[in-house]
């Protein structure tokens, strides 16, 4: 098929993810009128009667290859500083070491974020929300935020020329706060976790005139990290894994997966079965993981969260119920796993396959030691982990955990 000319979106309209009801693409969304996060809906027939697989092959490396099921509807307003892309690594020597009662060990691959501009995942789904949101006429975008995502904002605001103000909790890594200011955004410090941060967010919305950026209280971030699973079945050769163990604190990575794997085979370009998910979160703050196995539709609050893994340290989300619907749709699992085995887990990953990844990278290695004790890898053939950014940022934290301070 030949390559299309011009830019393309076949982004029709946004759903709501509970109630269903439909609002337009042209103009700025939070949440839906009942509470729900808004879901990009595209027109999928049209968009694979334009575009084929063989045609992604020629284009570009980066999250845009997939701009056809993408919301940002010009290229004029595209702000990218070259996110996507990132390695998908084999990792044998782990893989030997898991006792799964196979014949032979599984095939286990590292999908390794810290790539990405800013040195996370967050970066892909910035570049898709930044994008919109100046296509849109927004000029000033807040986010509350455990460190990556306040990166990641801060710089592509800066790139689009707009305005950011960061809210993020007063023990926040010191990296974190720097790389934000330097990027010019307005960093406010919180007594508190992240929902604090959130709710000041939410508090100034009328008085700044700032837009809420917040995970999945707009639509966008969300359509960036579904690139995630669009990226992973190509590189692929789009037969998928058996298995993806992912790190889930506000969950936009694992839903963004499981929507683009519901589109892919809409297409025709995957066929079942679909991996199963499992979400891994820190013991000290496991809502999502008490909330699967309690078999509940949403997830309690949870009280004193703690855990160095900052992205996981995540006491309520406001897509909880859409978390637990994805693990549920997949028949997949959670896990929790303690601040000392995500320890153990990053020297190992470090040691064994040269990857020294950020905490909660290293609790999906914690999180399938712990699936294979369980006896529950027998017939996963391949694995996929991923890491969600770098480990510079969170050097205090390893110092700490790792016994160096």
């Amino acid at each position: 098929m030949r390559e299309p000319s011009a830019w393309r979106s076949f982004a029709v309209d946004l759903g709501c993810t509970r109630c269903d009801r439909s609002w337009p693409l042209s103009r700025p969304h939070n949440l839906c009128e009942c509470g729900a996060p808004l879901s990009t809906r595209y027109d999928l027939a049209a968009a694979g009667a334009s575009l084929d697989r063989e045609t992604l092959a020629a284009r570009p490396a980066d999250l845009w290859r997939y701009r056809e099921f993408l919301p940002v509807q010009s290229v004029a307003h595209q702000v990218t500083l070259g996110e996507g892309g990132t390695p998908l690594l084999e990792l044998p020597r782990l893989a030997a070491r898991l006792e799964t009662g196979a014949p032979s060990p599984p095939q286990l691959l590292l999908k390794d974020e810290s790539f990405n501009p800013t040195n996370s995942f967050k970066a892909r789904g910035m570049a898709v929300a930044v994008s919109r949101a100046r296509e849109l006429g927004l000029e000033h975008l807040a986010v509350p935020s455990a460190g990556n995502a306040g990166s990641a904002l801060a710089a592509y605001a800066a790139r689009a020329g707009l305005r950011a103000t960061i809210f993020m909790p007063r023990d926040t890594e010191t990296l974190f706060v720097e790389e934000c200011r330097a990027h010019g955004a307005q960093v406010e410090l919180v007594d508190g976790l992240i929902h604090d941060c959130g709710a000041k967010v939410a508090a100034g919305k009328k008085s700044a005139g700032w837009f809420d950026v917040s995970t999945l209280k707009e639509p966008y971030r969300l359509e960036g990290k579904k690139t995630l699973g669009y990226e992973l079945a190509e590189q692929l050769d789009w037969q998928l894994p058996d298995l993806i163990v992912y790190p889930t604190g506000g969950g936009t990575g694992l839903i963004g997966m499981w929507k683009a794997f519901a589109e892919l085979r809409e297409l025709g370009w995957i066929e079942p079965p679909l991996p199963r998910l499992c979400s891994v979160q820190a013991a000290g703050c496991a809502p999502i993981v008490r909330a699967f196995h309690a078999g509940a539709l949403r997830a309690e609050p949870w009280e004193n969260a703690h855990t160095f893994a900052l992205g996981l340290r995540v006491p309520v989300a406001v897509a909880d119920f859409l978390m637990l619907r994805a693990l549920r749709e997949s028949a997949g699992t959670a896990v929790a796993v303690s601040e000392a085995e995500i320890a153990a887990a990053g020297r190992e990953l470090a040691l064994t396959e040269g990857v020294f990844a950020s905490p909660e990278g290293a609790a999906t290695w914690a999180a399938l030691r712990q699936l294979a004790a369980a006896g529950a890898l027998r017939e996963r053939r391949r694995i996929v982990l991923f890491n969600t950014g770098g480990w510079t940022r969170y050097a205090e934290g390893w110092r700490r955990a790792l016994g160096l301070a």
